[in-house]
Formats: C-alpha cells, sequence, structure tokens
C-alpha cells in the first residue's frame, strides 16, 4: 500500500521528564544532541503514516556493561506498548539483541550508541532508537518478503503512529524504574519470554563475527549465551551498540 511520506505534525502527550522534538533523523540528531550535553528525557521523532522513527537520551548512572540493559528494557516497553494497542491476538517477540517480530516475522527493531565503548566507563549518554513500518513501501507487495513484514500486514492498521510513540514512552518510563528499582531478573524473565528463537538454532553477526549456535539465553547482562559446535560463547549485551 502506498502512502505519503508527509511527516505527520502533532505532537506527542509524553509522560514527565520527557520532552519531544520532531528529526528528519531521530537517531542521528539524539546523538547530536546527547553530545551537546542536552539533558535526559529527550524524545526526538520521525512520525509518517507509514512509518516511525523515535529516539531517546538517557544518562545512566552505571557502567557501560549495566546501563545497555535499557535495550532490553526499552524493548519489553515497545511491547507493553504494542500489546495495549494491538488486536489481542497479535504476537510481539523479540530477536537478541534488538530486532522486533510480529507474529513471527521480523517488524521494525531498537538501536543503541553510547558515549563510549569501553564496558567499565560510566557513559555520558545513552541513546536508544525505535524503527517500526507501518506500511509497505510503495513498490511492495504484501508478502513478498515472508520473513519481513509491516503493521498493515499483521492486522494492525488501526495503531495510529503517533498513539504509538506516546505509549512507548510511557511504558519504557516503567521499565526505566524497574530496572532502576528491582535489578535485572523481571526486565530478563519478560525479556526472554518474548524470545523468538530461545532453545533455537540462530545465526547472527556479533563483533563482525557471523556465528550459528543454540540460543539457551541470557546472561546477568543481558548477553546472549549461545551453544556452538564446539562450545558455548557468551555474546555481551554491548555488541548492540553502533560505531557513531
Amino acid at each position: 500500500m502506498a502512502l505519503s511520506e508527509e511527516t505527520l505534525e502533532t505532537e506527542p502527550s509524553l509522560p514527565p521528564l520527557f520532552r519531544g522534538r520532531v528529526a528528519s533523523d531521530p537517531f542521528a540528531a539524539a546523538v547530536a544532541e546527547a553530545r551537546a550535553e542536552c539533558d535526559p528525557g529527550l524524545i526526538t521523532h520521525n512520525i509518517r503514516p507509514d512509518h516511525l522513527t523515535a529516539a531517546v537520551v538517557l544518562a545512566p548512572e552505571s557502567p557501560l556493561r549495566d546501563a545497555v540493559a535499557m535495550v532490553l528494557a526499552l524493548g519489553n516497553g515497545f511491547a507493553d506498548a504494542f500489546g495495549a494497542l494491538a488486536p489481542s491476538e497479535t504476537a510481539c517477540q523479540f530477536d537478541w539483541p534488538s530486532g522486533i517480530r510480529i507474529n513471527g516475522a521480523r517488524c521494525g527493531s531498537l538501536r543503541a550508541a553510547a558515549s563510549s565503548r569501553d564496558p567499565d566507563e560510566e557513559p555520558d549518554w545513552l541513546v536508544i532508537g525505535l524503527d517500526v513500518p507501518f506500511f509497505a513501501e510503495a513498490d511492495a507487495e504484501p508478502g513478498e518478503t515472508p520473513d519481513t513484514t509491516t503493521l498493515w500486514e499483521e492486522g494492525c492498521a488501526d495503531i495510529e503512529p503517533l498513539r504509538l510513540l506516546e505509549s512507548w514512552s510511557r511504558h519504557q518510563l516503567i521499565w526505566i524504574n524497574e530496572w532502576l528499582d528491582g535489578g535485572t531478573a523481571k526486565l530478563h524473565r519478560d525479556w526472554l519470554g518474548r524470545a523468538f528463537s530461545l532453545n533455537k538454532d540462530v545465526t547472527l553477526t556479533h563483533g563482525g563475527e557471523t556465528l550459528t549456535g543454540t540460543f539457551l539465553g541470557l546472561d546477568d547482562r543481558g548477553g546472549m549465551v549461545l551453544k556452538t559446535a564446539s562450545r558455548e560463547r557468551l555474546l555481551p549485551l554491548t555488541g548492540v551498540l553502533e560505531e557513531i
């Protein structure tokens, strides 16, 4: 289905501690604002009828190896936000570390960057982005790529990008507070409950290396425990961070 590329102008209603700003490239804009020492809680966004992209600036007060758990927290927040708006039978699941699946097919992702890539260093800022397709591109036909989908193809045409962003902002705050107050136990348990390939064979790229094995679970910092043909390996969650 072809839709206009026009950006929706309505500003989202965000919870306290958050503020919004329109940006053509929300992730790049959030990183630039973070580098300029903006206050945390900024959500940059590009809300189109066919696509939602957004990013949030955080200022974690913990070493990066712990702070990067926010990728899982905001993933849980997205799943809860989506679940509040989607038809009850629609499943939201995850690929480790940041992929989103709807009814088993890939449908967007999270991404992350930080001021430092040193796991032992407390980062000045952490930016986490969200990308979700609502409708197929103009030249794409539904079902053309069976492992990739859009919300419209999965019966979620009634969800408005603006409402999903608002819901995500509220639920991410819940999960950030859960992590701050309760640690990682519930965070990991809920994320694993939505893991698409838990105890299944996966192939992924991590640290520039393509790996195949069985996804056994998460370590205490959200890293993947992967059983390959030769041994068990631990893939740290910090590998999700992009070079910027």
